[in-house]
């Protein structure tokens, strides 16, 4: 199993439930199929570098899971086909990858800080 990070850029019009339903179908989708979910971050509500679709701003979400490699083109297929969506992103994680964002999500100094003011 490989591990990866998905990064989602849904529509700015979706109510709070209905973006919490999205976030729910995708990690359904990746245990359905035998995957883990490591970790989930919604970012929330966040300007574009660029307009898309005519929004100017979006909400993200990131998504870390290990499946087999298979499975994306799975998870393509279901993004492509889900219209809330403007944007994604699914990156393959390698081992330091991984240990980086344990060390970030507990905590630990990755040593890529600003150093404080």
């Amino acid at each position: 199993m490989n591990n990866y990070e998905l990064m989602v850029i849904f529509t700015p019009v979706l109510s709070e439930e209905e973006y919490k339903a999205a976030q729910k179908k995708f990690t359904t989708l990746v245990t359905e199929n035998g995957g883990k979910v490591t970790h989930e971050n919604p970012w929330g509500l966040k300007s574009l570098a660029y307009p898309i679709q005519k929004k100017t701003t979006g909400l993200y979400w990131v998504l870390e899971y290990s499946a087999l490699s298979d499975f994306n083109e799975k998870l393509k297929i279901q993004i492509l086909r889900d219209e809330t969506i403007l944007r994604f992103m699914a990156t393959k994680l390698d081992k330091y990858a991984v240990e980086y964002n344990g060390r970030k999500r507990s905590g630990v100094p990755t040593g890529t800080e600003k150093a404080g003011a």
